[in-house]
């Protein structure tokens, strides 16, 4: 009877193979972090405070929830969460209403992986409401999927945000490469199984075993992504 089972120190091509790509939003493809952080100021002018800059990198890449409770403890700001949430995103929106800016290498990564069928999802921290405004600049054909912070109960830095987009695609989150430019989204990466591809944009992500960092996601195109897969893989050829 022949066995199934790969001869020991082998792999499969196929069992080395890109799945899809799990892409971030705010920071990582479009360079809105100050759009955010100019929301959250202008908001907290309008309530009698000044947000300090030391407040910035706690709040970046953050869920609104998270961000938004942060910046009410630290102010002591007379308003309630849900109250504060919706003045943050009207403010944001407004700057975004006009398009936003995409970051370096973004149009062309996006480009190479619709050209080769790659499976792409954003998945953000974002409001779903928000994410919609900024698809105009991205193009909404580009993405099989958008997972959004309001889907979900738990966001970033929780796994919960990467095992369900590899859900709905139908993939191995080993096999998916997630792009991401904070902390607490590539955390969120590598807690769920993912490769993970900083690209840091506002605070800086050190360096850690099984972690690539980057520049810029000039650095970054579809090979770059297989590599990830096949290396942590060990595929012997």
């Amino acid at each position: 009877m022949t066995s199934s089972i790969p001869a020991v120190g082998t792999r499969s091509a196929e069992a080395a193979t890109l799945q899809a790509v799990l892409l971030d939003l705010d920071g990582t493809l479009v360079d809105t972090e100050g759009f955010w952080w100019e929301a959250e100021a202008e908001v907290f002018a309008r309530l009698g405070h000044t947000l300090d800059d030391r407040h910035r990198e706690v709040v970046v890449g953050g869920p609104m929830s998270r961000s938004a409770g942060y910046l009410l403890r630290e102010t002591g700001a007379d308003i309630g969460l849900t109250e504060l949430s919706t003045l943050l995103n009207e403010a944001f929106v407004a700057r975004i209403g006009r398009g936003v800016p995409l970051m370096p290498g973004a149009r062309r990564l996006l480009s190479e992986l619709a050209a080769h069928g790659m499976p792409t999802a954003l998945v953000s921290a974002s409001y779903r409401s928000v994410i919609e405004q900024m698809l105009h600049s991205l193009g909404p054909e580009n993405f099989a999927l958008v997972v959004a912070g309001d889907d979900l109960m738990r966001t970033k830095p929780h796994p919960d945000p990467y095992l369900t987009a590899a859900a709905r695609l139908g993939v191995d989150p080993a096999r998916c490469a997630v792009v991401e430019d904070t902390l607490t989204g590539v955390r969120a990466g590598e807690a769920a199984g993912c490769r993970v591809v900083a690209v840091p944009s506002v605070t800086p992500v050190p360096a850690a075993p099984g972690r690539t960092v980057v520049r810029s996601l000039e650095e970054v195109d579809l090979p770059f992504l297989q590599a990830l897969i096949t290396e942590s893989r060990g595929v012997v050829h």
